[in-house]
């Protein structure tokens, strides 16, 4: 057994991020991703876990020994920030309480319309959808989505590991539409995107699915 040394805020990260991402793994899992031994992964989990950060589940398949599976505890997920998730539900609540519904819609619609102004400007002059893929995944990255896409046989994943607002999307389930729309709104015309997960529905992430519009020849008499 390798020596054990005290858990660091960079390795317990690192671990916390891959379960946040790629959802519950094994020890073995988690060793064989972060390149170490599956010795040394179990003694971090064990540690992470008396922190409250992860928690354990054993399950079984087939005839083989059973495997422990490790996942992120409500605590865990809230090492994720919710960016300034307090203030944000106050501000929500003031607009509905002091002005009403419709003026809360209408502040969501302003969001909406600055945030497609900021994301269309800095995809300007990208055609490629995969590149411009690449470069919104970075951007809401930076914003602490999380982001990833990869590519399919109709079209495109996209993938937001965590949702900075999610308090907020909680409490004013327009938000969430207000997103959707942006996102098809940056992507163009040519493709068709939908929401398959969805954090606030109890998903572990929101799935974005891209889809290809096939464009119909015109009839010629």
């Amino acid at each position: 057994m390798e020596n054990y040394r005290p858990i660091t805020k960079a390795t317990a990260d690192r671990f916390l991020q891959l379960l946040k991402t790629k959802g519950p793994q094994s020890a073995a899992m988690l060793a064989a991703a972060l390149q170490i031994t599956g010795e040394g992964a179990r003694l971090q989990l064990l540690k992470l876990a008396e922190e409250g950060l992860v928690m354990s589940a054993t399950t079984t398949k087939g005839v083989g020994r059973p495997v422990q599976i490790w996942n992120l505890t409500p605590q865990g997920h809230a090492h994720f920030p919710d960016t300034h998730g307090e203030f944000s539900l106050q501000l929500i609540e003031t607009i509905r309480k002091e002005l009403g519904e419709a003026a809360l819609e209408k502040v969501v619609t302003a969001r909406e319309r600055l945030q497609q102004e900021k994301y269309t400007l800095a995809l300007q002059g990208i055609t490629d959808l995969a590149e411009k893929l690449e470069q919104f995944a970075a951007m809401r990255t930076s914003e602490g989505y999380l982001a990833e896409w990869h590519a399919e046989d109709d079209g495109f994943i996209f993938i937001e590991n965590h949702c900075p607002i999610c308090n907020a999307a909680s409490k004013c389930a327009n938000i969430c539409k207000s997103e959707l729309n942006t996102f098809a709104s940056i992507l163009g015309d040519e493709v068709e995107v939908s929401r398959t997960n969805h954090i606030i529905a109890g998903d572990r992430r929101c799935v974005y699915k891209i889809a290809l519009i096939k464009s119909v020849p015109a009839f010629l008499p």
